[in-house]
């Protein structure tokens, strides 16, 4: 036997958001009851996926330390807060070119109203999220609305 694929994801890419609860099994079951969950790895934007051992060839131990340095870049203490950072990320990763708007996030208003309905300040927030992102390497502020993904 040998392994295709591993990957590690730290554990401050852990959101509720990814975790799916499945149904309790059956009265007639050993555990009956028992609940168990589904972690939704497509939920987890690539920074949070570190390569371990990608198509059977095991991934240089400097690539992996570089890329544990990059998501440490990212670690957030509050889950909600780590909720809208990784929501926002999602967001930018999902954008197919390189360099983008504030306008091109801006496109995701409404899916982000639909997953943060207590929050009135949706695109305040974008743009909080949007410097956090910019604070810590991972997208470039090039001038007026404007921004370059890098990494």
């Amino acid at each position: 036997m040998k392994v295709d694929n591993l990957f590690l994801v730290p554990k401050h890419f852990f959101v509720p958001e990814i975790i799916e609860k499945r149904k309790p099994l059956a009265e007639t079951a050993r555990r009956a009851g028992w609940t168990g969950c589904n972690i939704l790895i497509d939920k987890i934007p690539p920074q949070g996926k570190i390569d371990i051992i990608k198509g059977r060839t095991e991934v240089s131990r400097k690539e992996i330390s570089e890329k544990l340095g990059i998501s440490d870049r990212l670690i957030v203490k509050d889950i909600k807060a780590r909720g809208w950072l990784l929501d926002i990320l999602n967001c930018v990763n999902s954008i197919k070119t390189n360099e983008f708007t504030l306008d091109d996030v801006y496109a995701f208003t409404s899916l982000l109203t639909e997953k943060h309905p207590n929050n009135n300040n949706i695109q305040p927030k974008i743009r909080q999220q949007l410097q956090f992102l910019r604070d810590k390497g991972v997208i470039e502020f090039t001038g007026k609305g404007r921004y370059r993904k890098l990494i």
